[in-house]
């Protein structure tokens, strides 16, 4: 059986951005994920495991490097992907700061991976 699972609000900072001074200190960013996992039966090890989902997440915004959110998003998707449940992740990536400072309610990238 097939089932979407949904984590959203994950939270970490990371040094992204093209304008001049948006990469010298973190920022925050918020990752949502719209994930369709192979679900064999009613045990927790047949599924993805959400924390290591989590952690990995949070790894590729502060460890990696994008001048645009639509970049990173496709970096999560793509490690989202290397979960062996997994078979197709939709990833939103939000960028809090960069909405205040056009005075807008948010700015996002979102992108989809298909199955393997």
């Amino acid at each position: 059986m097939s089932s979407r699972v949904f984590l959203s609000g994950i939270e970490a900072e990371g040094r992204h951005g093209a304008r001049p001074g948006e990469k010298d200190t973190a920022q925050p960013f918020v990752v949502d994920l719209d994930l369709e996992i192979n679900v064999g039966d009613d045990r927790i090890d047949a599924t993805a495991d959400y924390r290591a989902v989590t952690d990995v997440v949070r790894s590729v915004v502060q460890e990696g490097s994008f001048d645009l959110i639509e970049s990173m998003a496709e970096a999560i998707a793509r490690e989202c992907l290397t979960f062996d449940r997994v078979l197709r992740a939709s990833v939103i990536v939000h960028k809090p700061n960069a909405a205040s400072r056009l005075g807008i309610h948010g700015v996002a990238a979102a992108v989809t991976l298909p199955e393997r």
